[in-house]
């Protein structure tokens, strides 16, 4: 099958064309090594095992490498794995931790994460930058004659900083447009995976106002039996209007049971190809687009990833080949589809899923009959559609009345279950403000429809939001609260964006010291994640990446210290704080600066001299201060 330009597709498309060839939006890279092929940087030459692959689905990013085993230990040598020259070192207790990227002639350039210390002369360099600035967390940028390296060269040795979760290397591999590239693209033989994905569930999910999935406007999910290395269904099931497909599933390598992510997936329609994905080659800059790649939600509250082999609207992600409808495909009435999807991982062992659909009648039908107490009415949005279920003591179900203002809609009733009749309408035609059936009346929270891809502002009296124009994936239908207790709330926490909002609220009842008071996120819990803000008059400015509830709280109470151990060649100490977190801490041995490096794994602290033949001696004093300029001030003596 030719594959087109996104350009040509779109071109053709806007002129009416509309064929089935796919689009291609792969983003261009650098061949790989030929004459100087990639060395394997842990134990080159022996079998290795890993913990996580290229594209493995993270809470808020796609993971941008390989994850290498380390015998659940620190310490192994990590090699280079070209020549080249280390060209840029951070130091760091959250993210990539200790980290060194290496550049190399043919403008690749690898990166290894989480580092536990650098080679000697690295480690000086570093060190003695640590005390010039007098600053744990530091970042170096050097040029090609300052440390030069050879394919194989020790450069560090490995650990578990940063946001590791245990010893590991981090390795990635990108191009000179940060492109994060599949490492295992090199086909490295130190790593055996004959094993092809396995598939747990998918799910069918409605596209337009008269898709139904077994008779119902639903999200269903389906659990197929594994037969060989295809995975089915028993029973055809029946399918109305036009529909996307999710799949959940996870691939493994030889001789390690972890759980890893599927490279490519395939969907294919009665043999027509509409849609392909490879998570091969990521921008670094749109790894956060792993929200629109997969279902957010089911994500968020069942802690399963299940891949979209359909392409949101909101999604730019240069990782597919899609055809008109972006993936999504259209069932009839009467027509009987094979649904067949190919997974495949980065050494070729392939997996299929292989079902069969029957169109049926999206015309109104009773599944089940309502047992109504009392008449009422329930509502909830799937993407930009409302969805209404009434319950009542009608033997057939009535027109609901949809009102905007001083207008009405009636609404004709599209299916009748044991819940209630539904009702359904696409919010994009504009928001309602209320529904009324037979005298029973609801009202809905939506404040207004905000479009994607373009600046908007909306402000009401205790609040206002300013979306930039990356902010959202997809159209958003909004709702603002606040609450007697100054809770604020903007939607919910299923709500994620590309870029951040800019917030603006204005609390009912005002901090007596703003200096102290700060706004917080407030999660499924009980806890409060730390945002800051700025206040201007009564109002407080802040910035999200996640939609929900939102409390301005005041933190008067200062960080707490407590000595761990004290020697001439050593002192370590355990901080925390209560509320806004840690934010900075000096510590002087008789009014010299030392250096303590900070895991905020473990909340501790511990020193390191820059000259190691001169100990520790005289008085002690550590400040540490907490993000709202609470101050603990601990004094010793060595």
């Amino acid at each position: 099958m030719k594959l087109n330009s996104v350009r040509s597709l779109l071109v053709a498309f806007l002129l009416g064309s509309g064929g089935s060839a796919l689009a291609q939006a792969q983003p261009t890279s650098p061949a790989p090594f030929s004459a100087n092929p990639l060395a394997f940087p842990i134990k080159p030459g022996t079998q290795n095992f890993l913990s996580g692959s290229m594209g493995e689905i993270r809470p808020n990013h796609f993971h941008g490498g390989i994850d290498i085993k380390t015998e659940g230990k620190i310490g192994l040598p990590v090699y280079s794995a070209g020549d080249g020259y280390i060209s840029r070192v951070k130091v760091s207790s959250y993210g990539y931790g200790y980290l060194i990227y290496v550049t190399h002639p043919n403008g690749l350039v690898t990166t290894y994460a989480h580092l536990h210390h650098f080679a000697p002369a690295l480690a000086d360099h570093m060190l003695a930058l640590q005390y010039q600035k007098k600053s744990f967390e530091v970042e170096a940028f050097f040029n090609e004659t300052q440390f030069p390296v050879a394919k194989g060269d020790v450069i560090a040795f490995s650990g578990n900083t940063g946001g590791s979760g245990g010893p590991h290397l981090h390795f990635e591999v990108r191009d000179s447009k940060d492109n994060l590239l599949n490492p295992l693209r090199y086909g490295f033989a130190e790593i055996v995976d004959q094993i092809p994905p396995i598939i747990y569930n998918f799910a069918l999910t409605p596209q337009s106002i008269d898709a139904r999935v077994k008779g119902e406007f639903l999200r269903r999910e389906f659990t197929p039996v594994k037969q060989g290395n295809v995975y089915t269904l028993a029973d055809t099931l029946t399918a109305a209007g036009l529909l996307g497909l999710e799949v959940q599933a996870i691939d493994q390598y030889n001789g390690a049971n972890n759980s890893n992510g599927v490279q490519a997936m395939e969907l294919k329609i009665n043999g027509e190809t509409i849609y392909r994905h490879n998570i091969d080659a990521v921008p670094f800059h749109l790894q956060r687009q792993v929200s629109s790649h997969i279902n957010f939600p089911v994500l968020k509250l069942n802690n399963r990833a299940f891949q979209r082999l359909y392409v949101a609207d909101g999604n730019t992600l240069p990782i597919y080949e899609i055809d008109h409808n972006r993936g999504r495909f259209r069932i009839e009435e009467g027509k009987v589809y094979e649904v067949v999807a190919d997974l495949s991982d980065s050494y070729k062992n392939v997996s299929q899923l292989r079902f069969f659909l029957k169109g049926e009648s999206s015309a109104y039908q009773v599944l089940g009959t309502p047992a109504v107490t009392k008449p009422k009415i329930g509502h909830e949005i799937m993407d930009s559609f409302l969805k209404i279920t009434v319950a009542d003591t009608a033997r057939k179900a009535p027109n609901l009345d949809l009102y905007m203002g001083n207008y009405k809609y009636a609404v004709i009733p599209s299916y009748t279950t044991k819940a209630g009749s539904v009702y359904l309408y696409n919010l994009i035609g504009g928001l309602p403000d209320s529904a009324e059936v037979k005298g029973t009346r609801v009202r809905f929270p939506f404040n207004h429809l905000v479009p994607p891809n373009t600046e908007f502002l909306y402000s009401n009296r205790f609040m206002d939001i300013t979306f930039g124009k990356n902010s959202l994936y997809d159209t958003l239908i909004l709702q603002t609260n606040r609450d007697a207790q100054d809770v604020f709330t903007i939607n919910n926490p299923l709500t994620t964006l590309f870029q951040p909002a800019k917030v603006t609220i204005r609390p009912a009842k005002l901090p007596v010291d703003k200096s102290k008071a700060a706004v917080y996120a407030l999660g499924w819990g009980k806890g409060a994640g730390f945002l800051g803000g700025t206040w201007n008059g009564d109002a407080i400015t802040f910035s999200v990446k996640d939609l929900g509830k939102f409390k301005v709280l005041t933190d008067t109470v200062p960080p707490t210290i407590k000595l761990i151990s004290k020697s001439p060649n050593q002192i370590s100490f355990r901080i925390w704080d209560n509320l806004s977190g840690i934010a900075s801490w000096n510590c002087e041995v008789n009014g010299q600066w030392l250096l303590l490096k900070w895991e905020h794994k473990t909340s501790t602290l511990t020193s390191e001299k820059l000259d190691k033949t001169v100990p520790l001696a005289g008085d002690v004093v550590l400040r540490v201060k907490d993000t709202m300029g609470n101050e603990t001030v601990f004094t010793t003596k060595i």
